[in-house]
């Protein structure tokens, strides 16, 4: 049946091909042509209209599938941080993707990742001549990716535009099979290959034509391997185009909301991505489904189309990324009819990826002057960098501090140091002395966030014993958790949905210093695993949230944390176990990956549970 309507679509395009060159050939002729071109390999009538073939790219898992986990899922995401040498990724959604794909490949799951290969990545953070932050984007090159030798077309903007495959092979880094897609190709026009250059391009159109790339151009291409996904999992609500693809392909609406999962990251309604109904339908976003057809089956009226709302209507179920979060999400949706359970999966990472082993080769053995020792070899290494970046030397007896992930607003870099007098007291104390470490990067064109990192790199020229560093990367996240005695995380309550650093610091030795937020509700013990600042009310204005918050935090580190690391070692010590101990393995992303199958991937969708009717 394929070859019989491959060869009729075959001779009409030729029939066409040879009356445009005005040649007259019968029909004898033409069949003639295309039996030879059929026999060898189509390569005459490649020629003779100037198609590519692809070559042939046959997909099956490099390993045997644990029978425990089915179906097979198909997971989207906007990044993955999966190793140094690949950034592609910006933060902790990245991070977290990443765990999960290594998770993923240490259990034998049937998951296959969907991504995009940013050419210029997400950004690199260098220094001005004045050592304050500066953007560079810069051109990468991997050669560790297979070119799939795949390519097609999806339509965005009302163009058709070129897409090709790449493939991470699971034994390259220990993951699950990932495929990434590409528009940076010369069959584009130059704002087309302008689609995969920077994550999260500031331009909204550009962005948009990201999600459908990554939706549309997910979906399609599972279709062209053959892969026939059970669930498709977006991690976050960006490549949501793949369910309108996915409308398209089964026209029925229970058909979409029995395959569709979702994980969200945000816990404020104004977090959730809006943008203008006729923009989208413009730029191709519903798979060209009619505007009324789109609002019938996601319920959303007006001019403005939230993106994360329509996700939670057509799938069948979606978590929050922590015991709270969820509980946050539930919330905050409550008034929206149609909204499908959200419950809870935790954020975890790769324990494998993240900790160091002779940390707990020695806590197996409960050797504690062990690992104060190799705490300080950690220190030390880490300590080389922040002389080479900023010319300071370090003391490895001295307890170090240190405030490392996404620069933003809301997680307060510089909350240590809004009592500025206080703060100066504490790192100037010959008696207890203190080293403060930052390092991370603000979103690009968060001039507000960048403005605080700045002020905190002119700010700490004063102090010899205090640094920031530009790189945050998955190595430098690596160097900073493993030479930092205490993890600090000081969020406005409310706002971090689950955050995972401190998972990670906790695997390498450092204690986790944090406001009562996110994941650290499910694992802080105050003054026996970490510290947590007392709550404050969140309904205060923020800057009188943010001076209580900074009140508490440095009376804690006054009051206990100092005593404890200079009087009490022994103290400090059992924590430091503790925390060693209590990060796994519930915080391992073993355990997430097994709870994604469990609760999300293996959930039954039921009509009945719904008020939608089968649109």
């Amino acid at each position: 049946m394929f070859w019989y309507v491959y060869y009729q679509k075959v001779t009409r395009l030729a029939l066409k091909y040879f009356q445009s060159q005005g040649k007259r050939f019968n029909n004898k002729f033409i069949h003639g042509i295309l039996l030879v071109c059929i026999l060898r390999g189509f390569s005459v009538y490649q020629n003779l209209i100037g198609i590519t073939m692809a070559k042939t790219f046959e997909f099956e898992f490099p390993f045997n599938i644990n029978p425990k986990y089915s179906p097979t899922v198909a997971y989207f995401s906007m990044e993955f941080a999966i190793d140094q040498a690949l950034k592609i990724y910006s933060g902790g959604l990245g991070f977290l993707a990443g765990s999960h794909m290594r998770s993923a490949y240490d259990l034998k799951q049937p998951v296959i990742g969907i991504g995009i290969l940013w050419k210029k990545g997400y950004y690199d953070q260098i220094r001005k001549a004045d050592k304050s932050m500066e953007v560079l984007f810069q051109e990468k090159i991997y050669s560790f990716l297979e070119d799939t030798g795949i390519s097609f077309e999806i339509a965005i903007d009302q163009h058709q535009v070129k897409v090709k495959a790449f493939y991470l092979h699971p034994s390259t880094f220990g993951t699950a099979p990932i495929f990434l897609l590409s528009t940076d190709l010369p069959e584009n026009d130059y704002l087309a290959q302008t689609t995969t250059h920077r994550l999260y391009d500031s331009n909204v159109a550009t962005r948009i034509a990201q999600y459908i790339l990554l939706g549309v151009g997910g979906a399609k291409l599972l279709d062209l391997l053959g892969i026939a996904p059970d669930v498709y999992h977006l991690n976050e609500a960006h490549a949501l185009p793949a369910a309108f693809y996915l409308y398209n392909k089964y026209q029925a609406f229970s058909e979409v909301k029995k395959r569709l999962v979702l994980t969200t990251h945000t816990p404020e309604q104004a977090g959730n991505e809006v943008h203008q109904f006729s923009l989208l339908e413009k730029m191709g976003f519903f798979s060209g489904l009619e505007g009324e057809a789109v609002r019938e089956i996601t319920g959303i009226e007006g001019q403005f189309f939230n993106q994360t709302l329509a996700a939670l209507r057509l799938s069948k179920i979606a978590n929050g990324v922590s015991k709270k979060h969820g509980e946050v999400a539930t919330k905050m949706w409550e008034d929206q009819s149609d909204i499908c359970q959200i419950i809870s999966i935790t954020n975890s990472q790769n324990q494998r990826y993240w900790a160091d082993k002779k940390l707990y080769k020695l806590q197996a053995k409960h050797d504690v002057t062990g690992i104060q020792q190799r705490k300080r070899v950690l220190k030390r290494k880490f300590f080389e960098v922040v002389a080479d970046q900023t010319g300071k030397i370090l003391d490895p007896n001295v307890l170090t501090i240190v405030w490392a992930r996404r620069f933003a607003e809301y997680k307060r870099p510089d909350l240590i140091t809004s009592d500025f007098d206080r703060f100066k007291k504490l790192v100037t104390d010959k008696k207890r002395p203190l080293q403060v470490i930052w390092a991370g990067k603000p979103y690009p064109l968060d001039y507000g966030a960048i403005g605080t990192f700045d002020n905190l790199v002119y700010m700490n020229k004063e102090f010899m014993n205090c640094a920031v560093l530009v790189g945050y990367e998955l190595w430098l996240s690596k160097m900073c958790k493993r030479g930092a005695d205490l993890w600090l995380n000081n969020p406005r309550v409310t706002r971090e949905a689950s955050g995972t650093s401190g998972m990670t610091a906790a695997m390498n030795g450092a204690i986790n210093f944090s406001t009562q937020d996110g994941w650290i509700l499910e694992f802080s013990k105050h003054g026996e695993n970490s510290f947590v600042v007392p709550i404050v009310d969140t309904s205060l204005p923020h800057h009188e949230q943010d001076r209580a918050d900074a009140k508490n935090l440095l009376d804690v580190l006054e009051d206990e944390i100092l005593p404890k690391y200079y009087d009490h070692p022994d103290e400090w010590n059992n924590i430091v176990m503790n925390s060693l101990s209590d990060v796994v393995p519930y915080f391992d992303s073993d355990r997430m990956a097994d709870e994604y199958f469990k609760n999300l991937y293996q959930f039954e969708y039921q009509p009945s549970v719904v008020n939608s009717v089968d649109r």
